[in-house]
């Protein structure tokens, strides 16, 4: 299994704090004898009413190296091939980027942000790693 992200534990107790249940830490998934692992699966509805929650997948990345540029084709890399997956094997579980506020303000609200979340059908979770609070949903 894959190193977590060092906000992977904020982002968590951030989804659960929302109302999700966290379903899989980590998600498994597969194709063709191939094997990948999103950094989570939640659920978020009535307990015992799986038919009527909402299921989503969890990439979370921490942008911290030397190149910005070099992490965001890793995670769109990742990401546009978790969802292919997904959308042949789980096609009820949608796929998010969860990104701190920080890197969503020097990143993705900037207009060069907006078009890789346009053009590259980003979902995201803007989370706040130091109160481990979900600040926004971006589908």
């Amino acid at each position: 299994m894959p190193a977590r992200d060092k906000y992977h534990n904020a982002v968590v107790r951030a989804l659960t704090s929302d109302g999700w249940a966290i379903t899989d830490d980590p998600l498994r998934i597969g194709y063709g004898g191939k094997e990948y692992y999103v950094d989570l699966g939640a659920e978020q509805g009535a307990i015992g009413a799986e038919k009527d929650g909402r299921k989503i997948a969890v990439e979370v990345k921490s942008f911290l190296s030397r190149s910005v540029a070099h992490d965001l084709e890793l995670a769109i890399g990742q990401l546009n091939l978790y969802r292919d997956i997904l959308e042949e094997t789980q096609p009820e579980r949608t796929i998010f980027l969860a990104v701190t506020t920080k890197v969503y303000e020097n990143l993705f609200a900037e207009r060069y942000g907006q078009f890789v979340i346009s053009r590259q059908r980003l979902n995201l979770i803007i989370f706040d790693q130091h109160q481990e609070r979900i600040v926004k949903w971006i589908e």
